[in-house]
């Protein structure tokens, strides 16, 4: 006699009454989480990959005076020709930080520098190349238009706009931006600490010797790996040997020093270790079954107000996880504005096999056929415990719960790596 599940008589994967659906899983994560409270002031070198805790409102127009776009010559509109061709005396120059002071008359121009204040008088410049010198004069043809290759104050951004807005992460172009308006400080969120380790006799960390049934320690790593890339300040408690007394002593660890807290196994049901014991005793944590592959179960909530992540053991489970609901939740803890992950639409390049019932994280490789076109296609097996795969692909592909296999050229969503694996 045995207690196995018989398979489904529809091929359907079986989803157990109370499954979560991807969708409500995440929801449910960040309608609970909350950015950390406590703001800083930093300047702006020490601001890059910090989300902004209050709107920057810009204290100057952008460009701050009229300036040149191109190399050439600055006129009055006045004089150019309707017809023919124009002959202007050049009166002088203007630089970039050293403008000409001077009032251009008719007749005259003033040889100016990309980014140099236009002078007074002048409201058009002719790039050089359009433009014949002649000693000190230049003869320019019609067909000009009058205000061309001028840049106008405040066309960028009006003095007493509001520029970025609370929860904006920030990136180089951002902190290109504000040194532009002369911001020299800003307001961020204090990032986030989050503590992680890895439970189990099993586990060995690279460089040491296997013993009978060991393996060696990857979750531990792909963690690090996921925190350091989202930037939070990272707490790594190490391997946590299989024993009551030092899993509750490394939560209790981790809880009074971090804001969150992320473990990989130990949360699936039989599991024979203390971790969801623990968790039962310390705190308020959920057992969730995600109507999802891989990474069907899942455990978030909280251990002595740290947020809890426990994410799947088998290694490409943890990935997938970590990315689709402890990587949202933990940017939002961070203050930063958070949405729905980049997909797009692309034809797959080959068949992919897939049984209705939970939403696919298929790993896919997304690249140009001969055309020039984009196509997804399957790094090859898609068991949990391959990681050569997942090191291999560069995107998800995502077949919905409802799915059945695909064939060859249909449209599929595909998530790629660099809209979620990269701030």
């Amino acid at each position: 006699m045995t207690n196995a599940t018989p398979p489904s008589p529809c091929g359907c994967d079986e989803v157990p009454p109370g499954t979560l659906t991807v969708e409500q899983a995440r929801e449910r994560i960040l309608s609970l989480i909350t950015p950390v409270a406590e703001h800083r002031r930093v300047e702006l070198m020490d601001a890059l990959g910090s989300v902004l805790a209050e709107a920057v409102i810009s204290p100057v127009d952008v460009p701050p005076h009229r300036n040149s776009a191109m190399d050439g010559y600055a006129v009055r509109s006045a004089d150019l020709p309707a017809t023919g061709t124009a002959r202007f005396t050049v009166v002088g120059t203007s630089w970039a930080g050293r403008p000409w002071t001077g009032t251009v008359a008719e007749g005259q121009c003033v040889r100016i520098m990309t980014g140099a204040e236009v002078p007074s008088g002048a409201d058009t410049v002719i790039m050089q190349e359009h433009a014949e010198r002649e000693g000190d004069a230049i003869v320019i043809a019609s067909g000009h238009q009058p205000g061309q290759n001028v840049r106008q104050p405040g066309e960028d951004i009006r003095r007493g706009e509001v520029v970025l807005e609370p929860g904006q992460r920030l990136r180089p172009a951002e902190l290109a931006l504000l040194a532009s308006l002369g911001v020299p400080e800003v307001a961020v969120h204090r990032k986030p600490k989050v503590a992680f380790f890895s439970t189990g006799d099993e586990l060995v960390a690279p460089g040491g010797e296997l013993g009978p049934g060991q393996i060696y320690d990857s979750n531990r790593y792909a963690i690090y790996g996921m925190l350091a890339t989202l930037g939070v300040e990272i707490l790594d408690l190490g391997v946590i040997p299989d024993t009551r007394e030092a899993v509750e002593q490394a939560f209790q660890a981790a809880a009074s020093q971090a804001d969150a807290i992320v473990t990989s196994g130990g949360v699936s049901v039989g599991d024979a270790d203390y971790v969801k014991e623990t968790l039962d005793r310390l705190g308020e944590v959920d057992f969730w079954k995600i109507a999802m592959k891989p990474g069907k179960p899942l455990a978030f909530g909280k251990v002595a107000g740290a947020w809890f992540f426990g994410l799947p053991g088998n290694p490409v489970s943890t990935l997938v996880t970590f990315y689709q609901f402890a990587q949202p939740a933990l940017r939002r803890l961070m203050g930063q504005n958070v949405g729905e992950p980049l997909t797009i639409r692309v034809p797959c390049a080959e068949p992919l096999k897939k049984r209705p019932g939970r939403t696919d994280f298929q790993r896919g490789i997304l690249e140009r056929d001969a055309s020039g076109r984009l196509t997804v296609r399957s790094v090859g097996q898609q068991a949990s415990h391959i990681l050569s795969g997942m090191s291999r692909a560069n995107c998800f592909i995502i077949l919905p719960r409802e799915s059945g296999g695909v064939d060859a050229g249909t449209e599929v969503d595909v998530q790629p790596f660099e809209g979620i694996l990269c701030p």
